[in-house]
């Protein structure tokens, strides 16, 4: 159910974003409210208080972005409020993001290695994804995780190339587990 409400939500602000010309601006506005919203986590306790009605609740957030967001977003969060869905905002805001990204063709890559890696190793990394997928630009993450042993663990979206040490060991180990010795 939660999937389909952030589907449902994130599409329908991705599809006023398109039509009225203000894709850029509303991701703008997007990360300005994640930001607030990360910074008073106040106003998570406040928005999801069952004592405070629908519509105080919406007289309150117009009192807080008024002026700073669009009347489009403005609509959007009162909807959301009204509809008491405030609890999947966050996951809503993610689709809408990962749309846009998706229409601008930035992708998102999560590297895992063993080791940290060195400047150049990073943009040789990122350059071959690029030159692999259909993404412009590449968002890269690095993390470091020395069970690995060696090689590496990259993640683009639902997408995983494991070419770690740590992997291959576990499937030899497997593999030679299944040979019946006579």
């Amino acid at each position: 159910m939660a999937k389909l409400v952030e589907q449902t939500y994130g599409e329908a602000l991705f599809q006023t974003a398109v039509e009225t010309n203000q894709v850029d601006a509303f991701l703008d506005e997007v990360n300005l409210i994640q930001t607030v919203l990360k910074q008073n986590p106040e106003w998570d306790r406040l928005m999801k208080h069952p004592k405070i009605t629908k519509q105080e609740k919406v007289e309150i957030m117009k009192g807080a972005f008024g002026g700073k967001i669009s009347r489009e977003m403005t609509g959007f969060l009162e909807l959301i409020l009204t509809k008491e869905r405030y609890g999947q905002l966050q996951a809503v805001f993610r689709y809408f993001t990962d749309k846009v990204k998706e229409e601008k063709k930035i992708g998102t890559a999560y590297v895992t290695t063993p080791m940290e890696l060195s400047e150049i190793r990073k943009a040789d990394i990122q350059n071959r994804l690029l030159a692999t997928t259909p993404y412009l630009t590449m968002e890269m993450h690095y993390a470091v995780d020395p069970s690995l042993i060696g090689g590496m663990v990259i993640r683009i979206k639902d997408r995983v190339v494991d070419s770690s040490i740590r992997t291959k060991l576990a499937e030899m180990k497997k593999e030679l587990l299944q040979i019946q010795l006579g």
